[in-house]
This record gives C-alpha cells, structure tokens and sequence, in this order.
C-alpha cells in the first residue's frame, strides 16, 4: 500500500507542475490526457493520504 500511496503522491505532484507550467512540453502532453487531474491536483493527493492511511490500519505488526 505505501507502494501505491508513493506512487500517487509523485503522481500528485507531477500534475501540479504540470498545471504550473513548470515541466515545458510534457506538462501540455500530460495536462491533454489528465485534464481533471491538471485542474485539480489534490484529488490524486487526496487519495494518496488516504492510501497511506489505509495502508497504516491494515498494517500488521
């Protein structure tokens, strides 16, 4: 799970440089596939939160 939790924040903040227009040319190639996303970063971070939390209750130890 924290796997996934790391990958979406990475995700996260790929879509927020992106919709700053700070990554040239891939920004406008990945804002053309994840519009909504582009538009609204903390919908990926959101779940990236919730993922890592999800992956703290479930952890057993």
């Amino acid at each position: 799970m924290y796997y996934v939790a790391a990958a979406l924040l990475g995700l996260s903040g790929l879509f927020y440089s992106a919709s700053h227009h700070e990554i040239g040319s891939f920004g406008t190639t990945v804002c053309t596939y994840g519009g909504a996303f582009c538009d609204n970063p903390l919908i990926v971070f959101s779940g990236a939160a919730l993922t890592a939390a999800w992956g703290m209750f479930v952890s057993v130890k």
